[in-house]
């Protein structure tokens, strides 16, 4: 059977789908991931948040009715030393922290 990238190759945990909701209960980008963490996450580099002033990211996982809900930012730190050339010395890491998990009711 082929690999159709949604499951690990030895059978692990399946990429999931969260959609990111706004305020207004509009959703407008969808992130994935095997964790509503690491969705966060990559949520959490292209936001502006900083540990100053974090931001409130929300996912939805598709197929359910759970709101996940995070606190966000992210820093400019050093580069790993093994790093590839091409990467510059400093780079943009996320920081997220789980609040909790509310049900959505639709």
């Amino acid at each position: 059977m082929a690999n159709d990238g949604k499951e690990k190759a030895e059978g692990g945990a399946k990429t999931r789908r969260f959609a990111l909701r706004a305020d207004d209960g509009s959703e407008n980008s969808i992130f994935t991931g095997r964790s509503p963490r690491q969705a966060a996450l990559k949520a959490a580099n292209k936001a502006d948040g900083t540990a100053d002033k974090p931001i409130t990211i929300k996912l939805r996982e598709h197929g359910t009715k759970k709101l996940h809900v995070f606190k966000a930012w992210k820093a400019i730190v050093d580069a790993p030393k093994n790093k590839p050339a091409w990467l510059p010395d400093k780079i943009n890491k996320a920081f997220v922290e789980k609040v909790k998990i509310e049900p959505i009711e639709k």
